[in-house]
């Protein structure tokens, strides 16, 4: 693993009417680093989560992403500039095969303006295409409908979508959210294996504490819009604070 620092969030607050949402937040993110946030529902997770990559603008505090200051970007630039993120619902057409969903995601991170008109029946496109689905192991896949799959499949697809323009740090919101047990790790496996491969940053909100423990490198805790501890995911999980306030035993 590489020590660069690749996104830094430095004293991020937000505030909506006067109410904290997120407070002296200060987090340096390194390539190929997999990162875990935990906190309970309203901890401010996905406040900070949604102003990485440009759906909120903090109220005061700085986000730098390769070095840029990239504070209130965004979404669409921002993963144009590589800081991608999927969510806790798979955002993926029902009614189209894997592999039209894969085209139409590249289509869209290497086209802007009038070209996004243009067919996306692209021979490299789709070759480029492949790639991703093998790296996912859904190639077997490829031509089948999405309402058709496992949701498991359709997590896998949502992600292989969210990293077509190869970006330098992904952003997943609760990966095996809908999974059953028996796919969560296969899933997480497949995932975590191709992310290593191209040294892609992930930060990831999970609430299934065994996905956490086995996958991480590091785990950040929150609780009422602060960091209560960033550390190694066997010390953050025997952490005093974060089993009163995360873990609730």
């Amino acid at each position: 693993m590489l020590n660069d620092t690749v996104l830094k969030a430095s004293d991020l607050n937000k505030s909506f009417s006067g109410i904290v949402a997120a407070k002296d937040i200060n987090v340096s993110i390194n390539q190929g680093e997999i990162v875990g946030i935990i906190g309970a529902n309203g901890a401010g997770k996905t406040v900070f989560v949604n102003m990485i990559t440009g759906y909120l603008k903090p109220t005061s505090g700085k986000i730098e992403f390769l070095g840029e200051d990239i504070t209130g970007i965004e979404p669409r630039n921002a993963t144009h500039i590589g800081l991608c993120r999927s969510f806790q619902i798979s955002q993926v057409f029902m009614t189209m095969s894997v592999k039209q969903n894969l085209m139409i995601a590249m289509s869209l991170s290497k086209k802007s303006g009038k070209a996004l008109l243009d067919p996306i029946a692209d021979e490299e496109i789709s070759k480029e295409c492949d790639k991703i689905l093998e790296l996912y192991k859904i190639m077997d896949q490829s031509n089948n409908i999405v309402s058709t799959l496992s949701q498991g499949i359709r997590k896998l697809l949502d992600i292989a979508m969210a990293v077509v323009g190869n970006p330098k740090v992904i952003l997943l919101d609760e990966p095996t959210s809908g999974v059953s047990v028996e796919e969560k790790f296969g899933i997480m496996d497949i995932v975590i294996a191709a992310l290593k491969q191209t040294e892609t940053s992930v930060l990831f909100v999970e609430h299934d504490m065994e996905i956490v423990e086995r996958y991480v490198d590091r785990v950040i805790a929150f609780y009422q819009g602060e960091i209560i501890c960033d550390a190694p995911p066997k010390v953050a999980l025997s952490d005093k604070k974060v089993i009163e306030y995360v873990l609730g035993h």
